[in-house]
């Protein structure tokens, strides 16, 4: 009889994958706008399913997510200008003073409760948004970080060459996504849906409800700042849009367009937003009419994200089918119950 893997290795073994997966199938099509969408789509995917560790998992609605994206962007930027700085270990200190911050910010935050959290993170990321565009020394201000960085190689890696950038987002990225998708398989994973479903139960077993909501919190604001350095590593530049509260709102549509009961349902929802913004700026130029228009009618059809949609109809099916395979004694007995 096989032993049962441990939930780090099913993760590592989901990341490699993955991440040989997409990678071999961009490699075989060699196009370059293919490497370009998945690249979009790996970043906002991680940045949504960041948000959704607070929204999905939690119950929390952050309406300024976006603060630690653009934190990690402008973070990042700031130590490769400045230079000395090698790129994974930039990275890990944007990622870093991210956590610090939000930190604070969910101490904050959290002394709130449901629309007050809500929107009190919302004005403080607007706060921090004007202070991007004010402190023209340090960020540009409403230019950003322009004129680009040296990217030195690290590891035989060098982000100079587009085959060894896309590789390197790509894998940063996957095993993100890999490290939260484990989280949420742990005692402390478990506890946030408690949390989400009846915080008052969870109080009356003797747990710090706001220790577990500061710590989903502050995980959820250093996957989204990796996401911000990502994306500042693709375009060289950090800019002030990164930390505007549109930001945050994208990525609860990508919630919402893909699912927030299922952990990959805003990496699909991030593909959907993706895909019909390079389809309808192609074709049009009333982007926000269109794109509107179409997500209205989405949302009014299926009422729920598609990833949700798909899952839910398979678990139907897979009952339906347990049922049709149990003896007709058993059945009686389970519909009499």
């Amino acid at each position: 009889m096989m032993k049962q893997l441990p939930d780090s290795a099913v993760t590592l073994l989901w990341v490699v994958f993955g991440f040989v997966v997409v990678g071999g199938l961009t490699a075989l099509t060699g196009s370059r706008m293919v490497a370009d969408i998945i690249i979009h789509v790996s970043i906002l995917g991680l940045f949504a399913v960041s948000l959704n560790i607070l929204v999905g998992y939690t119950g929390l609605v952050s309406f300024g997510h976006a603060m630690f994206f653009a934190s990690g962007a402008y973070g990042f930027g700031l130590m490769m200008q400045s230079g000395g700085f090698s790129i994974p270990f930039a990275l890990v200190l944007s990622m870093l003073i991210s956590a610090a911050i939000s930190l604070v910010v969910g101490y904050i935050c959290l002394k709130t409760r449901e629309i007050y959290f809500a929107f009190l993170t919302l004005a403080i990321q607007m706060l921090f948004y004007s202070s991007l565009l004010s402190w023209v020394d340090l960020t540009g201000g409403d230019q950003g970080l322009t004129g680009g960085f040296d990217k030195p190689a690290f590891m035989g890696i060098d982000l100079g060459n587009q085959n060894h950038l896309f590789l390197f987002i790509l894998f940063v990225s996957i095993v993100s996504l890999g490290v939260l998708w484990h989280i949420t398989k742990t005692p402390f994973g478990y506890t946030l849906r408690m949390i989400r479903d009846n915080a008052t139960r969870v109080e009356a077993f003797g747990l710090n409800v706001n220790r577990y909501r500061l710590a989903a919190f502050v995980i959820a604001s250093s996957a989204a700042s990796v996401a911000g350095a990502l994306m500042c590593v693709y375009v060289s530049a950090a800019y002030p849009n990164f930390g505007y509260w549109t930001m945050s709102g994208e990525a609860i549509f990508m919630i919402m367009l893909g699912g927030l009961n299922s952990f990959l349902g805003p990496l699909v929802g991030a593909a959907i937003l993706t895909l019909l913004n390079h389809w309808i700026t192609a074709y049009t130029e009333l982007y926000g009419l269109v794109l509107g228009t179409i997500i209205l009618i989405y949302v009014l059809v299926l009422r729920q994200g598609l990833l949700d949609m798909v899952l839910g109809k398979w678990r139907v099916r897979q009952s339906r089918l347990r049922t049709s395979e149990l003896p007709i004694s058993a059945v009686k007995s389970e519909t009499y119950k």
